[in-house]
């Protein structure tokens, strides 16, 4: 059996690690989580990325990891096997869109709570977000059979369906999983792909989309 490389099992697997570890120990929870003032004020830029290692609960770590494993398995995939998109630096590219989903996704909420001592944010929303959206905008009839949805659905329809759980959720503001990220993470996902696509690969994006859905 051939041991194939993956970046998304790598992340997924220190992502697990790190959370459950954390559901033991509130001080592993607070040197990891997002906390404005611990950015602004002590320059801890480094929560921008570690608070997406942590989760609230197992639910929380569950979910989301569930879901970046349904996504990131396909669009990793997808990438490297095919060179059209973004070149032989695919893995580079792919790494970027994760982490760059974690740390855009947050860049509201410091500029909103960097002087706020009661505000903590953490989970790995931003980043799944982003590798599901660039996952849609590159497979958008992939379909999708997550969790709740027993019938699959192609994945842009699941799309709209996640961002407007998103939002709700977001409205309701309570405990420390920032559901706002999903959005900003979508959004990301979406202009980086599009972006980079058009710079590094051989594909038209949004021809490729609405050829796709068109059938």
């Amino acid at each position: 059996m051939t041991f194939t490389f993956s970046i998304t099992l790598v992340i997924a697997a220190i992502t697990v690690i790190v959370s459950l570890l954390g559901f033991n120990s509130p001080k592993v929870i607070e040197s990891l989580v997002f906390y404005g003032p611990a950015i602004s004020k002590r320059r801890q830029y480094y929560r921008f990325i570690t608070c997406g290692f942590i989760h609230a609960d197992f639910m929380h770590l569950a979910f989301n990891m569930l879901a970046f494993y349904s996504f990131g398995i396909t669009l990793e995939q997808g990438l490297f096997a095919s060179p059209e998109i973004f070149g032989t630096e695919a893995p580079f590219y792919y790494a970027m869109l994760y982490f760059g989903g974690l740390i855009i996704s947050s860049v509201p909420d410091y500029f909103k709570h960097k002087d706020n001592y009661y505000f903590r944010s953490l989970g790995a929303s931003g980043a799944v977000s982003a590798v599901i959206f660039s996952c849609i905008v590159l497979y958008p009839t992939m379909g999708i059979g997550f969790i709740f949805i027993p019938v699959p659905i192609p994945g842009w329809i699941f799309g709209l369906l996640y961002l407007a759980i998103s939002a709700y959720l977001d409205k309701q503001g309570k405990g420390n999983i920032n559901h706002g990220a999903h959005l900003w993470g979508a959004i990301f996902g979406i202009v980086f792909t599009v972006l980079f696509v058009s710079l590094k690969g051989e594909i038209n994006v949004w021809q490729n989309f609405i050829s796709n859905i068109r059938g």
